[in-house]
């Protein structure tokens, strides 16, 4: 495995986040966004609230938009009609399909000057303010083009799971941009340049009656409108990667074409990391992926937590040759690694199976 892991991991967990509201608990700092302005590593995290825990209901955290504030509906743990076994959300028992989540995210900044020991600023920075993320945001992704931040993230609510974009030049002030992808989406991560003078962006499609959970390509030319939708790379069964995969951190520039460092599922629902290659000046031209993964849980904070044995990145800057990887640990909390950057294109190697 090519990956050093920092020493001082965790970086960031639930105890470093003060709660948004008085009547919610953070459980969860994770799986954030990353970016370099003005010397400082800056992370967009998610965090995750959840309502004081009560014995005999579970809370369901709701955004009102008419209303303009967060509000704690309470599910009964007798209530025949649901299956509470998932942590993450209320289940009917009959489909097992989501109704509601257990916690409401918003992203949340926080800095860095060394890119190990992190200040978490006190109060969100985007949190949910319309319909479509009446469940909460999550898993925002950072792509500077032309000294501009974009981040992409997912809006959750009763409509589905959908892709929002806002922008910031400084890290101060944001502006939403709106959805940019209908439900069902997600993973959803911009290239950091125009190619042949069209954005392009990776997500990852849910399909309902058929079809896998893939990486596809899409490109625009205005960041808002997008289009020419194809299927870039699938899962491969019985692999780390068996059951889904999704984009990652920022596509990053090399010799060898555009480093891509993904996520994958398999059966077991272990997250790990793993990268492939695209062609540089046409990035819908797939060259080659890595057998193995660069990162799998393994260490106690990885195996452990919230939901234990999951490595996700949502964000890396390069440096030196370094690449230096943010990831979510067990759905709770932050870590980091180091890898060559050079090891990391060794690796990818599968020129066969997209």
């Amino acid at each position: 495995m090519p990956a050093i892991r920092y020493p001082e991991n965790p970086l960031i967990t639930p105890r470093d986040v003060p709660p948004s509201h008085p009547d919610m608990k953070i459980i969860g700092a994770f799986n954030a966004g990353v970016a370099r302005y003005q010397g400082e590593t800056i992370l967009v995290l998610r965090v995750a609230e959840q309502a004081v825990a009560d014995e005999d209901t579970v809370g369901v955290p709701i955004y009102n938009a008419e209303r303009k504030s967060v509000e704690v509906h309470r599910i009964s743990r007798k209530d025949p009609r649901f299956d509470l076994s998932d942590p993450r959300a209320v289940r009917h028992k009959d489909t097992l399909e989501p109704v509601w989540l257990t916690s409401m995210s918003h992203l949340r900044l926080a800095r860095s000057r060394d890119g190990r020991h992190f200040t978490v600023e006190e109060r969100p920075f985007l949190a949910p303010e319309t319909p479509y993320e009446a469940f909460g945001m999550e898993d925002p992704r950072v792509t500077e083009i032309d000294g501009v931040f974009y981040i992409t993230y997912t809006a959750v609510s009763e409509y589905g799971i959908a892709v929002g974009l806002a922008v910031t030049r400084d890290f101060r002030e944001i502006q939403r941009l709106g959805l940019i992808l209908p439900p069902e989406n997600k993973d959803v991560v911009l290239f950091p340049e125009r190619i042949g003078g069209r954005y392009y962006l990776l997500h990852r499609p849910a399909p309902k009656s058929m079809g896998d959970l893939d990486i596809w390509l899409a490109s625009s030319l205005d960041l808002e409108t997008w289009g020419r939708h194809r299927r870039l790379m699938g899962r491969r069964p019985g692999m780390w990667d068996g059951a889904r995969v999704g984009g990652g951190a920022v596509p990053i520039r090399t010799d060898k074409g555009w480093l891509v460092l993904y996520h994958g599922a398999n059966e077991k629902n272990e997250y790990a990391m793993g990268a492939c290659l695209l062609d540089l000046e046409d990035p819908s031209k797939f060259i080659a992926r890595s057998t193995e993964p660069i990162l799998k849980p393994e260490a106690p904070y990885e195996l452990n937590g919230f939901f234990g044995g999951v490595v996700f990145s949502c964000g890396a800057w390069v440096e030196g040759g370094i690449v230096h990887l943010y990831y979510g640990v067990s759905d709770e909390a932050m870590a980091g690694a180091d890898l060559s950057l050079r090891e990391a294109l060794d690796l990818v190697t599968d020129k066969m199976t997209v």
